[in-house]
């Protein structure tokens, strides 16, 4: 009969806090019973745990156990508490020494065998204990390829509570991660199998650069979806600090590799039409999970037939759009996910889609602005750039001169964001991420006469002051592009065209 605790890490979102996991054994009718706001998977530990003990060779205490988990305040989910309450209960009642696990948090699914499974979210879990100062992590050895990822913290494994159990009374050890480098990575989509459609991929030079939003419209076979695919090839590597959160976000979907790798790559999402909102931003009963647009976070969210998406899956972008962030609010409180993702979307320009173009379309023209319409005009005043593809002529599919690479556009736009980085400081990283007010600094405001097409526009009420500000963002990406120090009046044209689908 006794007391004692051990730690282990609740997940709300991304961010983690650090749990303590305390038991008590007294005398009375056999009974366990946990506090501390669990949820269903967590109060059901109570059979997973008993069975899991007793399958490990180990005594279960036959009196009164309370398990507690503070802060009482804060919800627990999820079986990845297994692990800790088996061990705090017999450290409790079985007097199994715990003092090697003093600077610890143990995470872990126990099956009813004994076996340790793994769980999601360990990399945020043990990043979060890091932080707040703990030196060592016990997780399964499913994870702990992800769990090696933080830096300044110890981290082993265990296979089954049998060998934790072992370690404590000091007859078995611990396992050590295997030091094997990560799998190399499938090169990404090239950009020089995109033929006879420069236009398209001067919009994508443009939001890789400036790290802008993008919508093409375009037949059947313009190069919509091939160009999009391609964008990842071209945008930097993921700095280390981007890596983790990717990373972190799909650890705690569950869509993590089995190596466990830090993600280098920008992510791409590609959700079917047919995806609600929950899917699209996030949601779900209880605890609200990522969504397409989180897990896009520093990469691309390509939203393929657009038009056919429900208005209010699309509209529910607009202020994640803005903010870079998804705040869900659910009975069990506020998730607060990251979603700083390039939005690329690809629409049909009618419903009849023939390959030829307008010249071979036959939707009248009442039905043609009905389907353009499903994309709402606060959403679209969001996207940067707007561009029609024409359909791809035969001459440039037997065309056999040199097509550039991704490899040499993605250094022209590491060049560029440079440019951006350097003149921002710390305000924005790119040119799509800078504030309206420094826009309108002195140090880098444009002059009248350069900004005369934004203004003409504007003033016809043809052009919001989000999109004015949206165009000036581009300019100054073509500039960096273009190697100028300052945007000229024809990237300020460019910047427009781009925006209003107007003629080459």
């Amino acid at each position: 009969m006794g007391y004692a605790m051990v730690r282990s890490v609740a997940l709300h979102g991304v961010a983690g806090e650090v749990i303590v996991v305390e038991a008590d054994v007294a005398p009375g009718l056999p009974s366990l019973v946990v506090s501390g706001l669990p949820d269903a998977a967590l109060s059901e530990a109570r059979d997973r745990v008993r069975a899991a003990v007793h399958n490990s060779g180990a005594y279960w205490p036959q009196q009164r156990i309370t398990v507690n988990l503070l802060p009482a305040h804060v919800r627990k989910h999820g079986s990845g508490f297994d692990t800790a309450v088996a061990i705090a209960v017999l450290a409790a009642g079985a007097d199994l020494p715990i003092g090697r696990l003093a600077d610890a948090v143990v995470l872990g699914e126990l099956g009813l065998d004994g076996t340790i499974r793994p769980v999601r979210g360990v990399l945020p879990a043990v990043l979060a204990a890091s932080r707040a100062g703990v030196g060592f992590a016990v997780v399964p050895q499913a994870n702990i390829t992800e769990a090696r990822l933080v830096p300044d913290i110890e981290v082993r494994a265990a296979d089954c509570l049998g060998r934790i159990l072992g370690y404590l009374y000091g007859s078995e050890n611990l396992l050590d991660p295997v030091l094997e480098g990560p799998p190399p990575e499938p090169p990404p989509l090239d950009l020089a199998d995109v033929l006879g459609q420069e236009r398209g991929r001067r919009v994508i030079e443009l939001a890789a650069a400036g790290r802008h939003h993008v919508a093409m419209f375009g037949p059947p076979g313009a190069g919509k979806t091939m160009l999009a695919a391609r964008l990842p090839g071209v945008l930097p590597p993921l700095c280390d600090q981007e890596a983790i959160e990717v990373t972190a976000l799909h650890s705690i979907a569950g869509t993590l590799a089995p190596t466990g790798a830090l993600i280098r790559r920008a992510p791409i999402q590609a959700p079917h039409h047919t995806a609600s909102v929950s899917a699209l931003v996030g949601g779900g009963s209880g605890l609200a999970k990522p969504g397409a647009i989180s897990l896009a976070h520093h990469g691309v969210l390509f939203l393929d037939e657009c038009a056919e998406f429900a208005s209010g899956v699309l509209d529910a972008l607009r202020q994640p759009l803005e903010q870079g962030e998804v705040r869900l609010r659910r009975t069990y409180g506020e998730t607060v996910y990251p979603a700083q993702a390039q939005l690329v979307m690809a629409a049909n320009p009618c419903p009849c889609a023939k390959p030829g173009g307008r010249q071979m379309c036959q939707c009248p023209s009442i039905i043609r602005r009905r389907y353009q319409a499903r994309l709402s005009g606060p959403l679209m005043d969001r996207v940067d750039l707007q561009v029609d593809l024409d359909p791809v002529r035969s001459a440039a599919l037997l065309n056999t001169e040199h097509v550039e690479p991704s490899s040499v556009i993605a250094k022209r736009v590491m060049m560029a964001r440079q440019a951006a980085t350097e003149r921002w400081g710390a305000s924005a990283r790119t040119n799509g991420d800078v504030s309206g007010a420094m826009l309108r600094d002195k140090r880098f405001r444009l002059s009248r006469q350069i900004l005369r097409p934004l203004t003409v526009e504007m003033d016809r009420g043809r052009l919001s002051a989000r999109g004015f500000e949206r165009s000036v963002r581009v300019a100054w990406t073509i500039a960096d592009l273009d190697g100028r120090q300052r945007p000229e009046a024809a990237d300020v044209r460019e910047a427009l065209e781009m925006r209003s689908r107007t003629a080459r």
